[in-house]
Protein backbone atom coordinates (compact mmCIF):
# COMPACT_ATOMS: atom_id res chain seq x y z
CA UNK A 1 0.00 0.00 0.00
CA UNK A 2 1.44 3.11 -1.00
CA UNK A 3 1.47 5.64 2.39
CA UNK A 4 3.00 8.74 1.12
CA UNK A 5 0.78 11.64 -0.31
CA UNK A 6 1.44 15.54 -0.24
CA UNK A 7 -0.97 18.23 0.36
CA UNK A 8 -0.98 21.52 -2.01
CA UNK A 9 1.55 19.67 -3.95
CA UNK A 10 4.06 19.83 -0.77
CA UNK A 11 5.12 17.01 1.30
CA UNK A 12 5.39 18.88 4.90
CA UNK A 13 1.76 17.32 5.76
CA UNK A 14 1.90 17.67 9.08
CA UNK A 15 1.69 21.40 8.51
CA UNK A 16 -1.15 21.67 6.47
CA UNK A 17 -3.06 18.77 8.23
CA UNK A 18 -3.63 17.17 11.78
CA UNK A 19 -5.31 13.96 12.61
CA UNK A 20 -7.33 12.45 15.70
CA UNK A 21 -8.41 8.37 15.93
CA UNK A 22 -11.68 10.14 14.45
CA UNK A 23 -10.93 12.70 12.09
CA UNK A 24 -8.36 14.35 9.73
CA UNK A 25 -8.46 18.10 9.45
CA UNK A 26 -7.39 19.25 6.30
CA UNK A 27 -7.20 22.77 4.12
CA UNK A 28 -9.83 23.16 1.45
CA UNK A 29 -8.43 22.93 -1.94
CA UNK A 30 -7.19 18.90 -0.77
CA UNK A 31 -7.70 16.61 -3.88
CA UNK A 32 -10.35 13.96 -3.70
CA UNK A 33 -7.68 11.62 -3.90
CA UNK A 34 -5.55 12.79 -1.22
CA UNK A 35 -8.87 12.98 1.47
CA UNK A 36 -9.35 9.36 0.36
CA UNK A 37 -6.45 8.00 1.15
CA UNK A 38 -6.42 9.93 4.71
CA UNK A 39 -10.01 8.28 5.31
CA UNK A 40 -8.75 4.34 4.44
CA UNK A 41 -5.47 4.43 5.98
CA UNK A 42 -6.75 6.52 8.88
CA UNK A 43 -9.85 5.23 9.38
CA UNK A 44 -11.07 8.51 9.65
CA UNK A 45 -13.87 11.53 8.24
CA UNK A 46 -11.76 14.28 6.61
CA UNK A 47 -13.15 17.75 7.61
CA UNK A 48 -12.09 20.28 4.97
CA UNK A 49 -11.32 23.80 7.45
CA UNK A 50 -9.27 26.54 7.48
CA UNK A 51 -8.05 27.52 10.90
CA UNK A 52 -7.48 31.40 11.51
CA UNK A 53 -8.20 31.94 8.39
CA UNK A 54 -5.26 29.54 7.40
CA UNK A 55 -4.66 26.74 5.51
CA UNK A 56 -1.59 25.72 7.81
CA UNK A 57 -4.02 23.91 9.78
CA UNK A 58 -2.01 20.87 11.44
CA UNK A 59 0.57 23.67 13.05
CA UNK A 60 -2.51 25.34 14.13
CA UNK A 61 -4.89 22.91 15.82
CA UNK A 62 -4.03 19.46 17.87
CA UNK A 63 -6.50 17.40 18.76
CA UNK A 64 -7.63 13.98 20.33
CA UNK A 65 -10.21 11.90 21.02
CA UNK A 66 -11.64 13.99 23.79
CA UNK A 67 -11.63 17.31 22.11
CA UNK A 68 -9.77 20.01 19.76
CA UNK A 69 -7.24 22.77 20.67
CA UNK A 70 -7.62 25.63 17.92
CA UNK A 71 -5.72 29.23 18.46
CA UNK A 72 -7.42 32.39 20.46
CA UNK A 73 -10.19 33.93 18.16
CA UNK A 74 -10.52 31.38 16.34
CA UNK A 75 -13.82 30.79 13.92
CA UNK A 76 -15.92 27.65 14.84
CA UNK A 77 -14.94 24.83 13.27
CA UNK A 78 -17.32 22.72 11.12
CA UNK A 79 -19.88 21.04 12.99
CA UNK A 80 -18.76 17.58 11.61
CA UNK A 81 -16.34 17.54 14.45
CA UNK A 82 -18.30 16.39 17.16
CA UNK A 83 -15.98 17.08 19.92
CA UNK A 84 -15.08 19.80 22.11
CA UNK A 85 -13.26 22.96 21.15
CA UNK A 86 -11.24 25.17 23.09
CA UNK A 87 -9.13 28.24 22.43
CA UNK A 88 -5.70 28.41 23.88
CA UNK A 89 -4.79 31.41 25.30
CA UNK A 90 -1.62 33.21 25.06
CA UNK A 91 0.58 34.38 22.50
CA UNK A 92 2.21 30.59 21.18
CA UNK A 93 -0.55 30.63 18.73
CA UNK A 94 0.54 27.57 16.74
CA UNK A 95 -1.38 24.86 18.50
CA UNK A 96 0.18 21.75 16.91
CA UNK A 97 3.71 23.18 16.47
CA UNK A 98 3.43 23.62 20.54
CA UNK A 99 1.79 20.27 21.75
CA UNK A 100 2.58 16.66 21.45
CA UNK A 101 -0.33 14.74 22.60
CA UNK A 102 -2.25 11.35 22.34
CA UNK A 103 -5.54 10.31 24.38
CA UNK A 104 -3.45 10.15 27.48
CA UNK A 105 -0.78 12.59 27.90
CA UNK A 106 0.70 15.65 26.40
CA UNK A 107 3.99 17.34 26.57
CA UNK A 108 3.79 21.03 25.49
CA UNK A 109 6.33 23.83 25.00
CA UNK A 110 8.33 24.99 27.62
CA UNK A 111 7.16 28.72 27.92
CA UNK A 112 3.48 27.58 27.93
CA UNK A 113 0.89 29.52 30.41
CA UNK A 114 -0.39 27.89 33.28
CA UNK A 115 -3.65 29.01 32.17
CA UNK A 116 -2.84 27.16 28.80
CA UNK A 117 -2.31 23.84 30.51
CA UNK A 118 -5.05 24.20 32.70
CA UNK A 119 -7.13 23.69 29.17
CA UNK A 120 -4.85 21.78 27.55
CA UNK A 121 -5.61 19.23 30.27
CA UNK A 122 -9.62 20.04 30.31
CA UNK A 123 -9.96 19.93 26.95
CA UNK A 124 -8.09 16.91 26.22
CA UNK A 125 -8.47 15.02 29.15
CA UNK A 126 -4.99 14.20 29.45
CA UNK A 127 -2.39 15.17 31.64
CA UNK A 128 0.39 18.01 30.32
CA UNK A 129 4.04 18.29 31.33
CA UNK A 130 6.48 21.07 29.73
CA UNK A 131 9.43 20.17 27.92
CA UNK A 132 11.68 20.37 24.78
CA UNK A 133 12.97 16.78 22.42
CA UNK A 134 15.81 17.67 20.62
CA UNK A 135 15.83 20.92 22.73
CA UNK A 136 13.66 21.88 20.80
CA UNK A 137 10.68 23.50 22.29
CA UNK A 138 8.25 23.13 19.00
CA UNK A 139 7.63 19.62 20.41
CA UNK A 140 4.44 19.30 17.87
CA UNK A 141 6.84 19.37 15.23
CA UNK A 142 10.05 17.61 16.41
CA UNK A 143 7.78 14.47 17.43
CA UNK A 144 4.56 12.19 16.81
CA UNK A 145 2.51 10.88 19.19
CA UNK A 146 -0.23 7.73 18.70
CA UNK A 147 -1.70 5.70 21.58
CA UNK A 148 0.67 3.42 20.50
CA UNK A 149 3.93 4.91 20.05
CA UNK A 150 6.23 7.79 19.49
CA UNK A 151 8.30 8.43 16.88
CA UNK A 152 11.14 11.77 17.49
CA UNK A 153 13.33 13.83 16.27
CA UNK A 154 16.70 11.91 16.15
CA UNK A 155 19.01 14.39 18.06
CA UNK A 156 16.08 13.75 21.11
CA UNK A 157 18.80 13.81 24.68
CA UNK A 158 18.27 10.69 26.97
CA UNK A 159 16.65 12.97 29.94
CA UNK A 160 14.28 13.91 27.47
CA UNK A 161 13.07 10.33 26.54
CA UNK A 162 13.10 9.39 29.87
CA UNK A 163 10.38 12.12 30.42
CA UNK A 164 8.54 11.17 27.40
CA UNK A 165 8.45 7.62 28.53
CA UNK A 166 7.14 8.84 31.76
CA UNK A 167 4.69 10.75 31.03
CA UNK A 168 3.29 8.97 27.56
CA UNK A 169 3.76 5.16 29.07
CA UNK A 170 5.31 4.51 26.01
CA UNK A 171 8.38 3.60 23.87
CA UNK A 172 10.31 6.31 22.15
CA UNK A 173 11.89 5.85 18.96
CA UNK A 174 13.45 8.19 16.70
CA UNK A 175 13.45 8.37 13.08
CA UNK A 176 13.17 10.88 9.88
CA UNK A 177 11.08 11.79 7.49
CA UNK A 178 10.98 13.61 3.81
CA UNK A 179 14.76 12.13 3.14
CA UNK A 180 16.32 13.34 5.99
CA UNK A 181 13.85 15.77 7.69
CA UNK A 182 14.53 15.38 11.78
CA UNK A 183 10.78 17.33 12.23
CA UNK A 184 9.12 14.30 11.76
CA UNK A 185 5.92 15.99 13.20
CA UNK A 186 6.13 17.89 9.50
CA UNK A 187 5.93 15.15 7.43
CA UNK A 188 3.67 12.03 9.35
CA UNK A 189 -0.09 11.89 10.20
CA UNK A 190 -1.08 9.09 12.14
CA UNK A 191 -3.29 7.20 14.84
CA UNK A 192 -3.79 4.20 16.11
CA UNK A 193 -5.11 2.79 12.28
CA UNK A 194 -2.17 3.31 10.25
CA UNK A 195 -0.16 6.53 9.41
CA UNK A 196 0.64 8.64 6.16
CA UNK A 197 3.79 10.26 5.34
CA UNK A 198 5.21 12.68 2.69
CA UNK A 199 6.06 11.70 -0.87
CA UNK A 200 9.98 12.66 0.13
CA UNK A 201 10.13 9.83 2.49
CA UNK A 202 11.91 7.18 2.22
CA UNK A 203 11.71 3.48 2.21
CA UNK A 204 13.99 3.35 5.20
CA UNK A 205 12.25 5.79 7.17
CA UNK A 206 8.81 4.33 6.48
CA UNK A 207 10.20 1.46 8.25
CA UNK A 208 11.42 3.45 10.90
CA UNK A 209 7.99 4.97 11.21
CA UNK A 210 6.49 1.59 11.44
CA UNK A 211 8.56 0.56 14.10
CA UNK A 212 7.90 3.06 15.92
CA UNK A 213 4.32 3.73 16.23
CA UNK A 214 4.20 -0.19 15.82
CA UNK A 215 2.71 -1.19 12.83
CA UNK A 216 5.34 -3.50 11.99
Amino acid sequence: MIRTLNIYENPVIGVFATCTEDFALVPPGTNDKTSGMLEDILDVEVVSTLVNGSVVVGSLTKGNSSGILVPKGSAPLPKKIDLPVAEVPGNLSAIGNIVLANDSAALVHPDISDKAIEIIEKTLSVDVKRGTIAGIKTVGMAGVATNHGLLVHPMIKQEEVSILEDIFGLNVEIGTVNYGSQVVGSGVLANSSGYVAGSETTGHELGRIEDALMFD
